[in-house]
């Protein structure tokens, strides 16, 4: 049951599957992309029950439309506290699992900023500096939909990672809005990356920057997300964002 007396999904085995996943291959991928998909992180089961949380209200705080906003088409709603309990228990453990890579990278590029083990020190953190908003949101999309390129930034403190979930099923509940990515090198132009996802997969990616290895040292890679326009059907997705936003 919520805190609101009402079923939501639950966090059964979900610590157990972060566990399992090969964090050194994600890490690798990371360093090498900007980006790695975990497979199945989450069940087909659980992928409908978040979706469904959509049309609930009374979870959730903000509804965004794009179009309003210029941020493409379709709409996306943020979670209110308390979380569902398979969201709370994703951004808690995935959030240690990417500490090491968030400070490796911001050592590499020369930054001050260091995350702490807890997920919970680190909305402390967030929470000090007037961030006390939560991130984790679902996204909506329909036919002619798509979510122009961007970074979710909310705040002085910016954890460098986030995953986003995809709960649909490619070619059974949509078609085309594909999860893409652009890399922008110092002096060079834009490189696309389209990342192939299935129902339960989840990408983690680079917020803003990544550390790249050059001929003279370490710069800074720009990094930027976005979705492709649905060409039919419904598509939903969970983003798990590690700040809290003003």
């Amino acid at each position: 049951m919520s805190a609101r007396g009402e079923v939501a999904p639950t966090a059964t085995g979900v610590e157990e599957r972060v566990a399992s996943v090969d964090w050194a291959r994600v890490s690798q991928e990371l360093d090498a992309q900007g980006c790695a998909v975990v497979e199945g992180l989450i069940t087909r089961a659980e992928c409908g029950e978040i979706a469904a949380l959509y049309a609930r209200d009374e979870l959730f705080r903000s509804r965004v439309v794009m179009s309003r906003h210029g941020f493409g088409r379709g709409e996306y709603r943020y979670f209110a506290r308390p979380l569902p309990g398979l969201v709370a228990a994703l951004r808690t453990s995935v959030y240690p699992r990417l500490v090491p890579i968030a400070n490796r990278w911001s050592e590499a590029m020369g930054l001050e900023v260091q995350y702490p083990e807890e997920h919970a020190r680190f909305v402390e953190r967030c929470h000090a500096a007037g961030q006390v908003q939560p991130t984790p949101l679902l996204l909506q999309y329909g036919e002619g939909d798509y979510n122009c390129l961007h970074q979710d930034l909310y705040g002085e403190h910016v954890f460098p990672l986030q995953v986003a979930i995809l709960l649909s099923e490619p070619e059974r509940d949509f078609t085309g809005g594909e999860f893409v990515m652009t890399e922008q090198r110092p002096r060079m132009q834009s490189r696309p990356m389209v990342v192939p996802l299935r129902q339960g997969d989840a990408a983690v990616f680079a917020v803003r920057h990544r550390p790249v290895q050059g001929a003279r040292g370490v710069y800074r890679v720009n990094m930027r997300h976005g979705v492709s326009r649905v060409r039919s059907g419904r598509r939903h997705t969970l983003g798990i964002i590690f700040h809290d936003a003003t």
